[in-house]
């Protein structure tokens, strides 16, 4: 690349982030994932648009699983253990046994109903199966849902990445053909095992070296999480075993350990995850050559979507379910809410790039499938949740909360925002009956300061700067909580 290719690069790349960036905040008012979007954008700079010409399935590929790790790094780091752990169980089961159930009963209705050959009906159901992070949670986060759903959701879109890969390279290069159906699961069974154990040992030995390690900027705390959640991809890939379940385990386990500046560091990561988001989707988009999608393509993406959507996946979810029920109304939700994004898109330049006949058909009906299944569930699933009694109604008498990290005495800076249906008005200061160890260190009020002392009667509108040790954090919301919705006497009646 010549310096004034690299001018011209850097000139539509940065316009390109730019559209990209204030696109979210249109996909995020009409309920549509930004993928969305930034696929189009790459159609539109394609060869039948604006003339970029790119066909190179290798490069997709390689750059679609950078991508896709630093995805799955983001959603570690920024993911609570708290909310993951009630649902852990549910959310394996979904991203094994689902898995599993949802690429028998994909390949048995491709095979039937489109006439596709068994390896390519196979290929279809597995890279149809996995759900995607982005895509899930970029709605979700509109839509107040209780842990369990969540949890299970999150779990289920940060592991399902794992076995789905490893079985469409197994079905790509032919070595599913070289093994019985039990070895064939063994091998996958055995991958997303071993990346999970790498995962943890990266995670804990990482967190144990920068709790001791003094680097003079907080960005370098940033870069060292992310270098070490690659370290556990990298390592997991030298010794094949999943390096996606590995870099998802150990930016967990780095991502809730008590690490200095965690704000900024996930900060950071939510920031690049963003970044291989639109590098990714555009890129998929420049992939697709829209000549190529013919009317009996997009019929067989319509039938293949109505397979996946009303008969895989709840049949998937209800077998999932048996290890950890969650009635009836979640089961009709999780089926609803698996959202397919960038990960089966993903998947096909695999296929693509071994030279799989019938692979590129193959792949623009799974770009159909993503698109037009995408449109109908996302805008959905607000209406979804309330209709099945699920959406939790946003409480009048919560309080607005910002956090600020005090690095140096390993607490945090609680910013307490009374609004105006919170019982907190009315209770005095030495009433809240705080951790020991946390303390109220001034209230604000009309833009003055005023002493924080036992008897300070708090008021509407009041800001409350709270210092809690991080050790504490956790009790200490909850005690806030607690007396915002029930006034002062919460907690003495248990």
């Amino acid at each position: 690349m010549s310096v004034h290719e690299l001018d011209t690069f850097l000139l539509v790349g940065s316009a390109v982030t730019l559209c990209a960036i204030l696109a979210v905040r249109l996909t995020s008012l009409a309920g549509l994932p930004s993928l969305l979007a930034y696929l189009l954008m790459g159609v539109v700079l394609g060869e039948s648009g604006l003339g970029i010409d790119f066909d190179n399935a290798e490069l997709a590929h390689a750059l679609g699983f950078a991508a896709l790790a630093l995805i799955l790094a983001e959603g570690g780091v920024t993911t609570s253990w708290g909310s993951l752990r009630p649902s852990m169980r549910l959310g394996i089961s979904l991203a094994t046994v689902g898995v599993a159930v949802s690429v028998a009963v994909m390949a048995l209705g491709a095979h039937l109903l489109l006439g596709l050959s068994w390896q390519l009906s196979v290929l279809l159901g597995a890279v149809t199966s996995p759900t995607d992070a982005a895509a899930v949670f970029s709605v979700l986060r509109v839509v107040p849902l209780p842990r369990r759903l969540v949890g299970a959701l999150e779990a289920e879109s940060g592991l399902n990445d794992a076995p789905t890969v490893v079985l469409v390279t197994l079905i790509s290069s032919g070595g599913v053909h070289d093994h019985p159906w039990y070895v064939v699961v063994g091998i996958v069974a055995g991958e997303l095992v071993g990346g999970i154990v790498l995962g943890l040992l990266v995670g804990v030995a990482g967190a144990w070296l920068l709790r001791r390690a003094a680097l003079p900027s907080s960005g370098l705390y940033s870069l060292a999480v992310l270098a070490l959640c690659f370290l556990g991809y990298g390592a997991a890939a030298g010794v094949h075993v999943s390096g996606f379940a590995a870099i998802y385990v150990a930016a967990l386990v780095l991502g809730n350990a008590e690490l200095p500046h965690r704000q900024v560091t996930r900060g950071f990561a939510e920031g690049v995850a963003w970044l291989a988001q639109i590098g990714l989707f555009v890129m998929l988009g420049l992939l697709l050559s829209p000549d190529t999608l013919t009317w009996p393509i997009v019929g067989e993406a319509l039938v293949a979507g109505l397979v996946l959507t009303f008969v895989a996946r709840p049949v998937a979810v209800l077998i999932a379910m048996l290890v950890q029920p969650l009635g009836l109304r979640g089961a009709a939700f999780l089926s609803w809410a698996g959202l397919r994004g960038a990960v089966p898109v993903v998947l096909m330049t695999i296929p693509m790039a071994e030279g799989e006949p019938g692979a590129g058909r193959l792949f623009d009906l799974v770009f159909v499938l993503v698109v037009v299944y995408t449109l109908l569930t996302a805008p959905t699933l607000p209406a979804a949740a309330r209709l099945l009694g699920l959406a939790q109604p946003l409480d009048p008498r919560a309080f607005e909360l910002e956090v600020a990290p005090l690095e140096r005495i390993a607490a945090d800076l609680l910013q307490i925002t009374i609004t105006p249906r919170s019982r907190l008005h009315g209770v005095e200061v030495g009433e809240l009956r705080l951790p020991r160890g946390a303390s109220v260190s001034m209230v604000i009020r009309d833009g003055e300061s005023i002493p924080a002392e036992p008897r300070t009667v708090l008021r509407r509108g009041d800001d409350l700067l709270v210092v809690a040790p991080r050790a504490l954090r956790e009790r200490t919301e909850r005690r806030l909580r607690q007396v915002s919705r029930h006034g002062r006497l919460a907690g003495w009646v248990s």
